[in-house]
């Protein structure tokens, strides 16, 4: 018993347990990931620089890649004669080299542009830029527009004219909406692809279609050293300045007024992220044509691995697209050797399946 002048003692009820957030199951660290990718990106690189009508062995292959950057006094075995040597350095690698930065375009891209418009289909060509560099190209092929100008540049330049274009009508970058920005990307792409029918029907022959035609089903068939060194270093630095934009790119996918009131200027960072992406996007088309579902499918395979956050998003989408297209470009050259297929056939027969089960994995 208690007196009246005590009370008695107050058991305290225990502190719920707070619940900890469900682990997502099949989820990698992203550094083990990053990490992998960069091993299975090497390997990649050296693997299908063996695939051809001679064989080589995969040590000549860096041994011929080490001694012409340089680094010849690393070499494991002795140089290759020279047919072999000009084989794999002036033939081989160069496009293995160009299929893996094409890739990383148009997985970079793919990304942003899923952030930037909130839109899960969204993918490197919705801003009207293949579209564009069509028309640059079948205008510098059939109707020789500039004189001397390339294949290449002419579809580099109509890329960024048909972007130019797109940044006029939204006002410079100034809309309300994510959507805004798709219709009018919609709106430049179909008025660039009536375009580049016109010149076709007016300028060109059975022979001269078919080629176009050939180039912009995408093909990496053309790599040379002068242009593959241009497009790498333009991809590259393209997707170096947008990885300082992977915080903004976390704001937006919470929406537009979410970012601004995180404190990101939302108008400047969607211009700068818009642009980039353009340019890196019209470098890739110019190089190889347009090549799709790397932009739409692989973003949304590594974030089931990896997580939405892009500070490890963007790294691991660009060498997953890297490796994907090295390996889609080998299955192109020997799946029906002495024929090659057009390496945008062989990521759409991929990439409709792959992508099924990518969305039937976001459902479960």
């Amino acid at each position: 018993m208690t007196t009246p002048h005590e009370t008695p003692a107050r058991t305290e009820a225990p502190a719920p347990r707070r619940e900890e957030a469900p682990v997502r199951r099949g989820r990698v660290p992203a550094p083990a990931l990053l990490l992998l990718a960069v091993t299975a990106l090497l390997a990649s690189v050296v693997a299908a620089t063996l695939f051809g009508s001679a064989d080589v062995r995969p040590l000549d292959v860096v041994s011929t890649i080490l001694r012409h950057t340089g680094l010849g006094a690393f070499a494991p075995t002795e140089p290759l004669p020279k047919l072999l040597d000009a084989l794999v350095w002036e033939s081989r690698f160069p496009r293995v080299l160009l299929a893996a930065a094409v890739g990383t375009a148009l997985a970079v891209s793919g990304a942003v542009l899923q952030a930037v418009t909130r839109n899960p289909l969204a993918d490197p060509y919705l801003l009207g830029v293949s579209s564009g560099a069509s028309t640059g190209a079948v205008a510098v092929l059939l109707l020789g527009i500039g004189g001397s100008v390339s294949l290449s540049t002419g579809a580099f330049a109509g890329g960024l004219v048909s972007f130019g274009l797109l940044l006029l009508l939204l006002g410079g970058g100034r809309v309300a909406s994510p959507s805004r920005v798709v219709l009018t990307g919609v709106l430049v792409s179909q008025f660039f692809a009536a375009v580049t029918s016109v010149i076709l029907m007016v300028g060109g022959d059975a022979n001269s279609t078919r080629g176009f035609t050939y180039w912009l089903l995408g093909t990496l068939g053309g790599a040379r050293w002068e242009g593959v060194t241009v497009t790498v270093v333009v991809i590259l630095a393209g997707v170096a300045a947008i990885q300082f934009s992977a915080p903004a790119l976390d704001a937006f996918t919470f929406g537009w007024d979410a970012a601004a009131a995180l404190g990101i200027d939302v108008t400047a960072a969607r211009v700068r992220l818009m642009v980039l992406t353009s340019v890196i996007t019209a470098a890739a088309v110019a190089a190889s044509g347009a090549i799709g579902f790397i932009g739409l499918l692989v973003p949304h395979a590594v974030r089931v691995l990896a997580g939405p956050t892009h500070r490890s998003l963007l790294p691991l989408s660009a060498i997953t697209g890297a490796v994907f297209l090295i390996w889609v470009d080998v299955c192109a050259r020997t799946a029906f050797s002495p024929h090659e297929l057009p390496a945008g056939v062989i990521t759409a027969l991929l990439g409709a399946p792959a992508f099924a089960l990518v969305l039937k994995r976001l459902e479960s």
